[in-house]
């Protein structure tokens, strides 16, 4: 069905628009916008990786959420800005301009139903930048309308207890958490026999200077991987994917209770 892993009763576009406009406290009704990529994972994970672990996520953490508190999951952001995986065949990717452009087109048009709590659920490493200068962007311009940038994977979650600390560091793409809960939400998609493990190349030693981290440098995936693989997926196995699920959702369900319950605040108020 469309609404894939996501409860039908929390799908958004299941609603009629009578519905919505019958919508009581819709102020706090929070709305989540999936975001993913249509990218290169290795040689074996298909390309919706990103994608598929926002909505496997969502849809789990929707299904424990308490029934009173009211939330619905918009459709995927499927397309992002993937341009660092261009050189390998089947990425898509869209500029930053397009990306920030449709969510704001997006959070306008839920601004004019009403809704004035959305959160941006960021699945693919490349964008986060763009989910802040968007949210910070929408909420300037109307300023009751709360916009969380969020990154799927920054909640509280057993990834430590489950993985190298080498594979904690350097395993940032197609690597043992993504194969493995991967393998927890389409099996039947997962090519194990083709799995590599292959860790950044070439990065600088003895430098403040990293990939990712405080004083990063711009890159490429073809200039530090050649399989498109940055971590170890070999090792990855149902099981973990199973408790990365079940951890990663858990932490979903209190930020979705914390945007439920947040009040913006405003010193300059009255």
């Amino acid at each position: 069905m469309i609404h894939g892993f996501i409860p039908p009763d929390r799908f958004f576009p299941y609603l009629t628009w009578t519905d919505i406009q019958e919508m009581s406290d819709k102020e706090n009704v929070v709305i989540i916008q999936p975001v993913g990529a249509i990218e290169q994972h290795g040689p074996h994970l298909p390309i919706i990786v990103d994608s598929a672990i926002s909505m496997g996520v969502l849809g789990k953490a929707l299904l424990k959420l308490d029934s009173h508190i009211p939330a619905y999951a918009l459709p995927c952001l499927y397309y992002g800005k993937s341009n660092e995986h261009w050189h390998f065949p089947g990425t898509i990717t869209l500029s930053a301009e397009t990306l920030l452009s449709v969510i704001k087109e997006m959070a306008e048009s839920l601004y004019r139903s009403g809704f004035r709590k959305l959160v941006l659920m960021n699945s693919h490493g490349g964008q986060p930048q763009i989910m802040e200068i968007a949210a910070r962007d929408i909420h300037q311009e109307y300023q009751d309308f709360l916009v969380f940038p969020l990154f799927t994977w920054r909640v509280p979650h057993v990834a430590k207890e489950l993985l190298t600390p080498e594979e904690i560091e350097f395993g940032i793409h197609a690597g043992d958490a993504e194969t493995s809960i991967i393998l927890s939400l389409l099996p039947d998609q997962v090519k194990m026999e083709r799995a590599v493990k292959e860790y950044p190349q070439g990065l600088p030693s003895e430098s403040l200077l990293s990939m990712e981290g405080k004083l990063p440098f711009a890159w490429l995936t073809a200039e530090l991987s050649k399989s498109g693989v940055m971590g170890d997926a070999t090792t990855a196995t149902r099981e973990k994917g199973e408790r990365l699920l079940e951890s990663v959702s858990d932490g979903w369900v209190q930020v979705i209770k914390d945007v439920y319950k947040f009040r913006q605040p405003n010193v300059m108020s009255p």
